[in-house]
């Protein structure tokens, strides 16, 4: 289900969302200024703010300060990579009674478990026994090897979002199990980039564009223009957005995987079965108001494959893009709800990406 923690992770994104920024440019006609960019690292990944100037002019290096000492805040909170953060301090402790914990991690664990409930437990924020043991957790691929099945199913027993209790007031967590592991990576990243959001308007930039890796939020009324990568083609894009107030994130199998003996292993498990996703999809892009649903979503949809999926998102009437393999091409096929806020999306089987390139699709 996940995609790997918060991490350092050798210039990759520590959950490999297969979207990219484009230019993020505005109409001209809407706003005649350009925006002001500020960009860093965090999260074991690239983050990227754009705004529009507001009166008098915004000092740069005090709100870039600001925005890294959020981040870094969010990562103490979050990060399965240190040690002695707060969820990591959780994974380790044995303890069946509840534990305090902060108001955003609360918060995490029980939007994590509303999905959980809601996709079947297509979406499970304990597989982190499963990331471990498939070399996608903090200690990275430490064998060459593929899980046995005998492995796979130890792993899985340990692995069941039932066993991890939410409390909001006061904020708190409870294991029903000692061994318990929690991962929240799949929203987590999200849920940064809505904070940062919020940071901005609360400082009266309220025309802004904020991206952690592959999430991305904008706000205001500005036309912001972003691309979804083709997933053959690592790089390029196929199909351009364009998003006013919106979030978007994508989930797909281009980038954080191995191969083993000519077949394809992806970080995206599913904790029904305790292995890699499988099946003709090749990514799913979700846009909504927030970047923490939008994050989520688009790894549970990833997790319950092309069909099953698809369905899942028609029936919750969520915006989503899946694109599809299909006789050697990529097939974009997306939902209703998404075709009615981007009517210029193809919707037919014959509007395709070839493999190598981009086709009449942008």
């Amino acid at each position: 289900m996940s995609a790997p923690p918060l991490r350092r992770c050798d210039g990759q994104s520590f959950r490999w969302l297969a979207l990219l920024a484009l230019f993020a440019l505005a109409a001209p006609t809407a706003f005649a200024a350009e925006p002001a960019r500020l960009a860093g690292r965090a999260l074991g990944t690239t983050w990227t703010v754009k705004f529009v100037e507001t009166a008098p002019l915004q000092d740069h290096a005090t709100l870039r300060a600001l925005i890294a000492q959020k981040l870094e805040h969010l990562e103490q909170h979050f990060s399965t990579y240190r040690a002695t953060s707060e969820l990591s301090r959780f994974n380790a402790a044995q303890s069946t009674d509840w534990i305090d914990v902060s108001p955003e991690l609360a918060r995490v664990a029980a939007d994590s478990r509303s999905l959980s409930e809601r996709s079947g437990g297509a979406f499970d924020a304990t597989v982190a026994p499963l990331l471990t043991l498939w070399g996608f957790g903090p200690s990275g691929r430490g064998t060459s090897s593929i899980p046995t099945p005998a492995e796979i199913s130890a792993a899985r027993a340990r692995v069941d979002y039932r066993e991890l209790s939410v409390r909001l007031a006061p904020p708190a967590l409870r294991k029903s199990r000692p061994d318990l592991a929690v991962d929240f990576s799949s929203m987590a990243k999200g849920f940064a980039v809505d904070t940062v959001s919020e940071l901005l308007g609360s400082l009266g930039l309220t025309e802004h564009f904020v991206q952690i890796g592959g999430d991305i939020a904008t706000a205001g009324t500005r036309i912001w223009r972003v691309g979804i990568e083709q997933p053959t083609a690592p790089g390029a894009i196929a199909q351009t957005l364009e998003l006013t107030d919106q979030a978007l994130s994508t989930s797909g199998d281009a980038h954080n995987r191995f191969e083993r003996d000519g077949r394809l292993y992806s970080h995206l498990l599913d904790p029904r079965t305790g292995e890699p996703a499988q099946g003709p999809l090749a990514s799913v892009s979700v846009v909504h108001d927030s970047c923490a649903v939008s994050s989520s979503l688009a790894t549970a949809l990833f997790v319950l494959g092309a069909e099953a999926g698809y369905a899942f998102a028609v029936r919750e009437e969520i915006a989503a893009l899946f694109i599809v393999r299909s006789n050697g091409m990529l097939t974009l096929r997306p939902t209703p709800a998404f075709t009615e806020r981007f009517p210029s999306v193809p919707r037919t089987a014959t509007d395709v990406v070839g493999g190598v390139g981009i086709g009449a699709a942008n």
